[in-house]
């Protein structure tokens, strides 16, 4: 993909909520933008890597390994979430497999090269930091309401478990 194909998805995502377009110029200098087939593994459970992923269209299953080679959907991320984000910053293994539901985009920034930004584009740098913080909170507090629904659902029905 294009650098002006990068940052169109960009400027449309999440991520740059906040930026200038000359600051998005210069995020889409080092992000790469491109599409997974459906189904195709983002994040392995378990791996460490410094990428930060924004889907830009499409979605992604966040998996849980449930051994002998099943695994179960404790999540859907959707366009405009973060991907990876934790990892991104804290350099430590994934706790979970991300897939592709369907045909997705997503635009990756290496943490060594957004740190590579802090020297000229430091509230670039501070404004994406916000952003990872905010949709991450928004992601979480999906998260938990689902989590509430289900335990309602469960009490209500008397199930076992």
């Amino acid at each position: 993909m294009s650098v002006e194909h990068d940052f169109g998805s960009l400027r449309s995502s999440s991520l740059s909520s906040g930026l200038t377009d000359q600051q998005v110029e210069a995020l889409a200098g080092i992000a790469c933008c491109r599409r997974l087939a459906d189904g195709e593994i983002l994040i392995h459970e378990g791996d460490v890597t410094n990428s930060l992923h924004v889907i830009t269209e499409g979605a992604l299953a966040v998996t849980r390994d449930m051994g002998k080679g099943e695994y179960t959907t404790i999540h859907v991320l959707h366009t405009g979430d973060l991907a990876g984000e934790m990892g991104f910053i804290s350099g430590k293994p994934h706790t979970a497999t991300l897939r592709s539901l369907g045909r997705t985009q997503i635009c990756t920034v290496e943490r060594e090269a957004f740190e590579s930004l802090l020297i000229e584009h430091p509230w670039l740098v501070y404004r994406v930091m916000q952003t990872i913080v905010r949709v991450s909170q928004d992601i979480l507090r999906r998260m938990n309401a689902q989590h509430v629904e289900l335990t309602k659902y469960v009490s209500s029905s008397h199930a076992l478990y």
